[in-house]
């Protein structure tokens, strides 16, 4: 009986499939490398569209909105509600809805170039504001504001800064003697709110530096309004390591009104 043999598998060639040569590993780590680049340059993207039309992040740095929004809060802040600014164009997107009393808007501040600002709208175009002892007057009718924070209701402002708000309220004021106005933190206007532009205030009312002060803020400076606190803590803690051990539970994920 003849014994039937079975040919044997050639062997490996350097640099063929089994042997993974340089040239191999070289392929594999360029098409890792680009895959990577790929998912990279995706998030990126991703990130930036959602950060430039949808949402942002933002921090409270004063205490001129307390109770509302407290030092140390974060927010994610809705940008398109009121229509993302388009960059390098400087061109709107269309608006979900128009700003509206009691909103609260992170804004540009229209002093300080590239700060944002935080503040509740409190004036519409058209509106005739004015204070009395602290009071707030919308039109001639007393305001309710159960949000606003009075921790110093006599508090008075200084000569320099009485002036100041003096300069830019006599062109938008209403039946007043222009020649006696002097204006103050508590007591003010009446002043009517003029067309494309907003009053802002904070809602503690006397430790905010806010459109008593700088005037009327241009519907073009508006960027959106505070969608939820994503994470907040007390950034005055005796604790060590407040941002771990002085964490607001309560605050997270609560919606700003």
């Amino acid at each position: 009986m003849t014994a039937r043999t079975t040919p044997s598998s050639p062997p490996s060639r350097p640099g063929g499939p089994a042997g993974g040569g340089p040239a191999d590993r070289s392929r594999s780590a360029i098409i890792w490398a680009w895959e990577w680049t790929k998912s990279i340059v995706v998030a990126l993207l991703v990130w930036f569209l959602l950060r430039t039309f949808l949402v942002e992040a933002f921090r409270i740095p004063s205490g001129s909105m307390e109770n509302t929004l407290l030092i140390g809060d974060f927010l994610f802040v809705n940008k398109a509600l009121y229509g993302a600014e388009v960059p390098i164009i400087h061109a709107r997107l269309p608006a979900v809805r128009e700003p509206r009393r009691n909103d609260i808007l992170v804004f540009d501040s229209v002093e300080e170039e590239g700060l944002k600002v935080v503040k509740r709208l409190i004036g519409m175009p058209g509106d005739t504001l004015s204070m009395e002892a602290g009071q707030l007057y919308r039109n001639g009718q007393r305001v309710d504001e159960p949000y606003a924070l009075h921790s110093d209701p006599h508090r008075s402002e200084d000569p320099v800064q009485r002036a100041k708000m003096r300069d830019w309220q006599v062109p938008h004021l209403v039946q007043r003697d222009t020649a006696s106005y002097q204006p103050d933190l508590q007591d003010w206007g009446p002043i009517v709110v003029p067309a494309d532009s907003f009053f802002m205030m904070g809602d503690n009312r006397d430790s905010s530096y806010d459109g008593r002060y700088w005037g009327f803020l241009p519907r073009a400076n508006v960027r959106g309004r505070p969608l939820i606190v994503y994470f907040s803590y007390d950034q005055n803690s005796w604790k060590s390591l407040p941002f771990l051990t002085a964490v607001r539970w309560g605050r997270i994920f609560t919606q700003p009104k």
